[in-house]
């Protein structure tokens, strides 16, 4: 989720960062692995070290990754499934021209010809650097920022379709914060040792993309500060991974006649016309400051300098679509300088996750035909269901909420919506031309369809049935706006959703994850939030005092964690995944003990309670490690808590877990009834 409008609401979506996955194989009938653990660790003192401690000792993350986990089964079975999808796609020459068969062959195929884009080099980039250089005024740089834009190169800030906060049946245009290469605010204004040798290696990277395209290297050293500098007045004007999951503040609609006087120097009227998008209409401008700052650099910054700068944004975009030279650039800095990653994945992964991004919907009805049946569909239905009657049960029992408050978050539950597996209806790629003759060119087209999707919503009543998310992801998320919960193909499969394993894994896997999703309605940002996914305040003062300070706990508990020496996580960061991944794990529990109910008990497997194993299916799905550099990356940017940390946090919460494993009072993974979080 990186386009504009998903920066708004970047952590709301709820979505589990499923890092690629290790080979841990599941036994039949378990559905977690013994020989993963590391029973020298009491389960009372580390539990995710117990749960994971072998693994985590014997595994190393292959070269080509920033960090490796525990589904891998998963995500290399769903590649795989791809490949061969998208291999004898490409292989067919008798296929109808405009299908969406002959789509993803050709894209695919464009994007393994490495023969073809060594030879073209930077060729395919000279008209589309040709376009900048005849800048020449201000007005000028607005109508490129808009070309790029309609072309999915993200320069100087977001804009795109989503639904009015206040009035979620109707799409209006959206405006945020953007134009950073770095991944934040951050990463430009911290002073330490590593933040300035990370500018530096920025810099050098820049200029080393600029010789590239044929600048003499004095040249290219210049055009990398002045790429710096500008980027870093930007981020000076940014507002931080923190302060952007405050919701609240990111709401100031404006008339056309408003944004004329409020950026004067920039006009939103060419800028709409030049992109494709409605002409007409209000526009919600998330981050005022920071466009005020956009308006003074109109006038400040000379001309040549934005030239530059949309340069660099042109090319540092179109980077991995050429030739290797300018891949293995882009791979050095972003993926081995950023995330401690040795090696580039093979070509053909590289380019089935292209195609996958480009033509999801097309691949994914390929996908789906193969890998998920109405049966499991009907399945995983039927088990929402059952977590939705939890979570109810739940709500009608909270102690600390007054019932008018109460009947508004039943009302909530009772209106979500659920989608799983795929789409209803399929996305139409018929107005998308993809060949074989250039790779760059086919990126470049698909990004102009996808925007002029986006911009198409706009003015227009909100379609809730579209997806953002294609079928293979292994993924879930909870959609604010629409009140809905999201659970792709992908990720329905095992070690998460495992028709071998017994229910009590299935529970602890799955079933939280389910958890988590509804959870996510409830968390400090989908509180904010009514029924029908309008940004409305449906607490009573009292009520919501009490909420926060609830959420305040989990807050200071993550606060806590340090991800490396001196690194502490921030816990207002991952304050919403951690509220949800603490009340997934209780309403999945909830689940798991009425789903026994009537029935004889089940019996204990390698001498653990079922009890013990939803707890077991819950921490060995988290087994992950990571590379220095990604646990940093992670730790500043992500809203996620590191793995160790979702498994102990809200596992030291819980009553249950220490009943399960006969903790005491005083044990690590129990915290003093005085500390202990709990929010639902």
């Amino acid at each position: 989720m990186t386009n504009s409008k998903n920066r708004l609401l970047r952590a709301t979506a709820g979505t589990l960062l499923l890092a690629l996955a290790a080979a841990l194989v599941f036994g039949q009938g378990r559905g977690y692995d013994i020989s993963s653990m590391d029973k020298n660790t009491a389960a009372c003192a580390d539990f995710y070290q117990f749960a994971n401690g072998n693994w985590l000792k014997t595994t190393e993350i292959p070269a080509a990754y920033s960090s490796w986990g525990s589904f891998n089964a998963l995500a290399e079975n769903n590649r795989k499934t791809l490949h061969d999808i998208l291999e004898e796609a490409s292989k067919k020459t008798n296929v109808a021209r405009g299908s969406n068969e002959q789509k993803i062959g050709d894209f695919y195929a464009s994007c393994l010809d490495e023969t073809k884009r060594e030879a073209e080099g930077m060729k395919p980039l000279v008209p589309e650097l040709a376009r900048i250089d005849k800048i020449n005024s201000t007005k000028d740089v607005v109508a490129q920022i808009a070309y790029l834009h309609r072309h999915g190169i993200p320069a100087l800030f977001g804009f795109g379709s989503l639904p009015d906060l206040k009035n979620s049946a109707l799409v209006l245009g959206a405006a945020g914060q953007g134009g950073l290469s770095l991944p934040n605010r951050d990463y430009y204004t911290k002073t330490d040792e590593k933040s300035v040798k990370l500018r530096d290696d920025f810099v050098k990277h820049i200029a080393n993309m600029f010789v590239l395209v044929g600048d003499a290297p004095e040249v290219a050293a210049k055009n990398a500060q002045t790429v710096l500098a500008f980027e870093m007045r930007l981020a000076q004007n940014s507002r931080t991974p923190i302060e952007l999951r405050d919701v609240t503040t990111q709401y100031h609609m404006m008339t056309p006649a408003q944004l004329v006087e409020f950026t004067p120097n920039f006009s939103w009227a060419d800028y709409r016309r030049a992109a494709g998008a409605p002409a007409t209409g209000d526009i919600n401008v998330a981050h005022p400051e920071f466009f005020q700052a956009v308006n003074k650099l109109l006038t400040e910054v000379p001309v040549a300098d934005w030239k530059t700068y949309l340069r660099w944004n042109l090319i540092t975009s179109a980077a991995p679509s050429l030739s290797s030279q300018f891949e293995t650039e882009n791979f050095n800095f972003f993926a081995k300088t950023l995330q401690g990653r040795k090696e580039q994945l093979p070509r053909w992964r590289r380019c089935v996750s292209a195609t996958d991004a480009s033509l999801g919907e097309a691949l994914g009805q390929v996908y789906v035909s193969r890998t998920f049946t109405p049966e499991s569909k009907a399945r995983m239905k039927t088990m929402v269901n059952n977590l939705i009657a939890a979570f109810r049960e739940r709500l009608q029992k909270v102690d600390w909420m007054s019932d008018a408050t109460r009947q508004q978050a039943i009302a909530k539950l009772d209106a979500f919506g659920q989608k799983i597996g795929y789409p209803d209806n399929w996305i139409d790629y018929s107005a998308l031309s993809v060949s074989r003759d250039s790779y760059l060119a086919n990126v470049l087209r698909s990004s102009e369809f996808d925007q002029m999707r986006d911009f198409a919503k706009i003015n227009k009543p909100v379609d809730r049935k579209l997806w953002g998310m294609t079928p293979p992801t292994v993924n879930a998320g909870y959609n604010p706006l629409n009140n809905d919960i999201s659970f792709p193909a992908g990720i329905l499969q095992a070690p998460f959703f495992n028709p071998n394993a017994d229910d009590a894994v299935n529970y602890g896997a799955i079933g939280a994850v389910i958890g988590h999703e509804i959870t996510h309605g409830y968390d400090d940002q989908g509180a904010e939030f009514d029924a029908l996914g309008n940004l409305k305040n449906w607490w009573t003062e009292a009520d919501k005092k009490n909420f926060d300070t609830r959420a305040d706990c989990v807050v200071n508990q993550f606060s806590g964690f340090e991800a490396e020496p001196g690194l502490h996580l921030q816990g207002k960061l991952v304050s919403g995944e951690s509220i949800a991944d603490l009340g997934g794990l209780y309403v999945a529990y909830d689940a798991f003990q009425k789903s026994l109910q009537g029935k004889p008990r089940p019996a204990d497997i390698d001498g653990f309670s079922p009890e013990q194993r939803f707890f077991l299916g819950w921490a060995q799905v988290w087994a992950e490690k990571y590379t220095p550099e990604w646990v940093r990356f992670l730790a500043q940017s992500d809203p996620h808590p590191l793995s160790r940390f979702r498994v102990n946090g809200p596992l030291s919460n819980m009553p249950k877990f220490a009943e399960a494993f006969q903790c005491k009072a005083g044990d690590a993974m129990v915290r003093e009834p005085s500390q202990r979080c709990q929010v639902w």
